[in-house]
């Protein structure tokens, strides 16, 4: 048994019409930090198309290195979705497919260092039907409606990690 991880990327995401998070480079230091600016008052969202290579059974693990733009104190709440499609067997039209139910997390913020890095660990359990190499769409976003998100400013996602069985 072994653990297939695939690497999402900020720079890879693509944005639907509704809200999308802003992709920033920012020239630290020492090295230059890229991410997704996801705000603090409105859902803001960003894909990534993956193939599931060598998927074999359960639930996605979902990564989120993040860390506040601004904050110092507060929690964020992420969620993320997937819709599979199996080419040449689904009949579904991949323009109009729909995502499975959206899982969530919430993490909180670690001390007053505002641009601590965090991690975040979504297990996806609505998996749509996902089998070993599917067409798979992966939605991110930050729940920044919901009750329970109450950290100021934007949460920056720096990278993502999907992770998953494959027997």
């Amino acid at each position: 048994m072994a653990t297939v991880h695939q690497v999402l990327a900020p720079e890879d995401a693509v944005f639907g019409s509704a809200a999308a998070p802003a992709y920033r480079k920012v020239n630290g230091t020492n090295y230059p930090v890229s991410g997704l600016y996801f705000d603090a008052g409105t859902d803001e969202s960003a894909y990534w198309k993956i193939r599931a290579v060598r998927y074999g059974s359960g639930s996605l693990a979902l990564d989120l290195d993040w860390y506040a733009d601004t904050a110092t104190s507060g929690n964020v709440i992420w969620a993320a979705q997937i819709a599979a499609i199996t080419p040449d067997s689904d009949s579904q039209d991949v323009e109009t497919d729909a995502l499975a139910a959206a899982a969530t997390v919430t993490d909180s913020h670690l001390g007053s260092t505002g641009q601590r890095l965090h991690r975040a660990t979504i297990t996806i359990s609505n998996l749509d039907s996902l089998a070993a190499d599917d067409w798979v769409m992966v939605r991110i976003y930050r729940d920044a409606d919901a009750t329970g998100d109450t950290m100021t400013g934007d949460a920056v996602l720096t990278l993502a990690t999907l992770s998953y069985s494959d027997t």
